[in-house]
């Protein structure tokens, strides 16, 4: 005998709850998520989870790094500045510090961004990125947009440290290009670190790429010299180096010269140059996100 205490909807519930019966059943294959909008609450959800994680070690993530970066600038102006030795009419102090303030930006973004992915892949917790109602491009922005986060209170940090230093003049000529090419070598490098983070399989592929990809890029891109000393076939390959161009574009943001030119005009080719590549490399990691490449194997 059925239970009469059961309570039973009425009708007119049923009809609001379930206005078309026939519709009820027409669900998507399993596995196969449906987007009816851009998730702005996933995305910032995502986005802060990130945030959070680096910040709660920021001793390591953002004041070690700029410490670290701080104590180049120590030892190169020792080395090399001494006897009131100028770089493109300004003290060698001055010439270094922009150059030294982007490395330490873009070295963080690209830690930060190869980080994630990799590790959720390495503890089994990667489903906590697959799983959520969140689209492939909302995932790549929140994990880019984190990572530039990051790179920018690193650049900040810096920023305020080399205020005060002695010797050191941080006063911005082009406030436009420093925004702009701190913001996109960020970006470059977030989404070099995404690409990596989805390849990589653990911490020592992450290393090589920092040791032979990252570093030779960054070190060899003039960020303490300029390349004007170069001979002109190394000139000519540092001419590929997108580093090169951050770097170079950072610097007049500063000193209103560097080594692609010392006008906006000049500076500009640089500038859209990097906005493509960026277009060109998110689109990239966006279909392989798109595709499970090493996520869903």
């Amino acid at each position: 005998m059925l239970d009469q205490s059961i309570p039973t909807l009425p009708s007119a519930t049923l009809a609001t709850v379930y206005p078309n019966p026939a519709a009820v059943g027409n669900f998507p294959p399993p596995g196969q998520p449906v987007f009816r909008g851009f998730n702005r609450l996933g995305l910032w959800t995502l986005y802060m989870k990130e945030v959070r994680r680096f910040f709660k070690v920021q001793l390591q993530t953002i004041w070690a790094p700029s410490v670290t970066t701080l104590l180049y600038l120590v030892i190169f102006t020792l080395a090399l500045g001494g006897g009131g030795r100028t770089v493109m009419g300004v003290p060698f102090a001055s010439f270094v510090a922009p150059g030294l303030i982007a490395m330490g930006m873009i070295n963080n973004a690209f830690a930060n961004a190869s980080f994630g992915l990799l590790v959720g892949k390495m503890q089994g917790t990667i489903i906590d990125y697959l799983m959520p109602p969140i689209s492939e491009m909302e995932l790549l922005i929140a994990l880019v947009a984190a990572a530039v986060t990051r790179a920018i209170l690193v650049g900040i940090a810096l920023y305020a440290a080399m205020w005060l230093w002695p010797g050191v003049d941080l006063t911005m000529h082009h406030p436009w290009a420093v925004i702009w090419f701190g913001l996109m070598g960020s970006v470059l490098f977030s989404l070099i670190g995404v690409l990596t983070s989805l390849w990589a399989d653990k911490f020592d592929q992450n290393a090589a790429v920092t040791n032979f990809v990252i570093t030779p890029m960054a070190m060899l891109s003039g960020t303490f010299y300029s390349v004007e000393r170069l001979s002109p076939v190394f000139r000519a390959i540092s001419g590929y180096n997108p580093v090169f161009y951050i770097m170079s574009g950072f610097r007049y943001g500063f000193l209103g010269q560097s080594d692609i030119g010392a006008t906006n005009t000049a500076v500009l080719g640089g500038a859209m140059g990097l906005g493509v590549l960026n277009v060109v490399l998110a689109a990239a990691t966006y279909a392989l996100l798109r595709s499970g490449w090493k996520l869903r194997d």
